[in-house]
């Protein structure tokens, strides 16, 4: 029998507001345990919610963002279980009534063909503490800095049917989350975390099997191996004939695999009830008209400008809108070095390879886009070789110093005296006879064999255009 697989993601989004939800608390991510706290946050008798407007703002933006029908009215409620982080013993939470309800967002499914993905809510809630597990396994520590921190919760409805689809939807929602300004959704810090439920069916079944809830995932390759590892499991036990029961397993990333935590909740087993101590959320229709209004450019609209105003290929167009951060460095280099495929060249290239490899986003790193520009203007003017310019983008990157300092510190400056390439090119022709004999067969490949054979000799700081000129004219007397 063959199975299909059914996928449903509920991720959690941090909204970048300066202060939590309820209270007056720094919403900021600081490693000093329980610094960011008060009464309200955590949950002391007597202490009185006030919701945060900036947070209302922030979960209506990304609703519109992810094309969901709008609440007018929504409220909040007390969502009721025991969790060591939760120091009220109940999370506020829209329960009930969603701020955002009904929307989508579009994917490539894993044939290459534009897929809609259904997303069912999109609701206000405040986040929970951190557990932090000391290492001799014999007890816990609880941080209380996230208690309180606004959280939206985005549902999808069961849509996606693999791990690539799972992947491909959470870089586009977190694409779609930064360009709307909405959060930063920095995963190592907890500003994006996802859950993905996961059941098996007989291929061409309408029935949903059991769901099981898969957690403790910190990144979208984790995300992906999970499912892969719970798709296999579970298709073995059904191959097999056994009953698979709704549970909560976690992601061992150690072990890849997944382990047992919890028997599922069901909805009613949280005893939900509106919250008497916070007044309903109320909006009017021009306020979510003017939010939808003032939703910033996203990525697929940048990157149709970069075509049609740029002339740069889909492609290019595509790498740099993925991410909005790397897109503004895109344009902030525009501003100072108006050459969009050049500058387009090199971030996808060798600046990107340097982010990479350090885990930094554009706007962490000291490579600002003023020291690009003054890397391809050093290029252009021929100060340096293309080659060198490598070399400085690296040095620069892992430094902090300018290229120019860095050509001027090294002696990288390109040579372009016609006496001193002479002296090099006599040098590399009289030791590669062969070359020069294949050359003047009429064999033109030897000319860029001799041409790398000077580039080297003048360890790449040699003007490739005068090497060419300098060497046919000594090639054809």
């Amino acid at each position: 029998m063959e199975y299909e697989v059914v996928i449903g993601l509920e991720v959690h989004v941090e909204l970048m507001t300066r202060s939590k939800l309820f209270c007056s608390c720094p919403n900021e991510f600081t490693p000093e345990p329980n610094t960011n706290t008060c009464p309200v946050c955590l949950g002391f008798p007597g202490a009185l919610p006030c919701l945060n407007e900036e947070a209302v703002r922030k979960a209506l933006a990304a609703s519109l963002a992810l094309n969901c029908d709008i609440a007018l009215e929504s409220y909040f409620d007390r969502k009721n279980y025991f969790y060591p982080d939760m120091p009220k013993g109940y999370q506020i939470s829209q329960f009930f009534v969603p701020i955002g309800s009904n929307g989508f967002l579009e994917i490539e499914d894993d044939r290459g063909r534009r897929k809609k993905v259904r997303i069912d809510r999109v609701h206000m809630e405040e986040d929970a503490g951190k557990l932090v597990h000391a290492p001799s396994g014999d007890c816990s520590y609880v941080d209380y800095n996230r208690a309180g921190v606004p959280l939206i919760e985005i549902v999808t409805k069961p849509d996606l049917r693999s791990p690539g689809e799972a992947r491909r939807y959470l870089e586009q929602l977190k694409s779609i989350m930064q360009y709307a300004q909405v959060s930063d959704c920095k995963m190592e810090e907890g500003s994006l975390r996802c859950d993905a439920n996961i059941s098996l069916r007989p291929a061409g079944s309408s029935e949903l099997g059991a769901k099981i809830e898969l957690k403790n995932m910190n990144s979208f390759k984790a995300v992906e191996k999970a499912l892969e590892y719970e798709i296999r499991r579970q298709e073995e036990l059904l191959r097999a004939g056994k009953e698979i029961l709704p549970e909560t397993r976690r992601w061992e990333e150690n072990r890849q695999e997944t382990l047992g935590m919890r028997g599922k909740l069901q909805a009613h087993d949280y005893r939900c009830f509106p919250d008497p101590e916070l007044a309903p959320v109320v909006l009017a229709p021009e306020e979510v008209e003017a939010a939808r209004r003032s939703l910033p450019e996203m990525a697929d609209a940048r990157a149709a400008r970069y075509v049609a105003d740029y002339g740069l290929p889909a492609y290019d167009a595509g790498v740099l809108t993925a991410s909005r951060s790397l897109s503004d460095y895109f344009e902030a280099c525009l501003k100072l070095y108006n050459k969009p495929k050049v500058v387009s060249n090199w971030i996808m290239g060798d600046f990107m390879a340097q982010l990479n490899a350090a885990g930094l986003e554009p706007g962490e790193t000291a490579f600002t886009p003023e020291r690009m520009a003054e890397l391809l203007r050093m290029v252009e003017e021929g100060v340096i070789s293309g080659k060198i310019a490598k070399e400085v983008l690296e040095k620069a990157f892992a430094t902090g110093k300018s290229p120019r300092q860095i050509v001027e510190e090294e002696g990288l400056l390109q040579i372009t005296d016609q006496a001193e390439l002479e002296q090099v090119i006599d040098r590399v022709l009289a030791e590669n006879p062969e070359g020069v004999e294949s050359y003047r067969s009429g064999k033109g490949k030897a000319l860029g064999f001799l041409v790398g054979q000077v580039m080297q000799a003048t360890r790449g700081k040699a003007n490739p255009r005068l090497v060419n000129e300098l060497l046919l004219k000594k090639l054809n007397q």
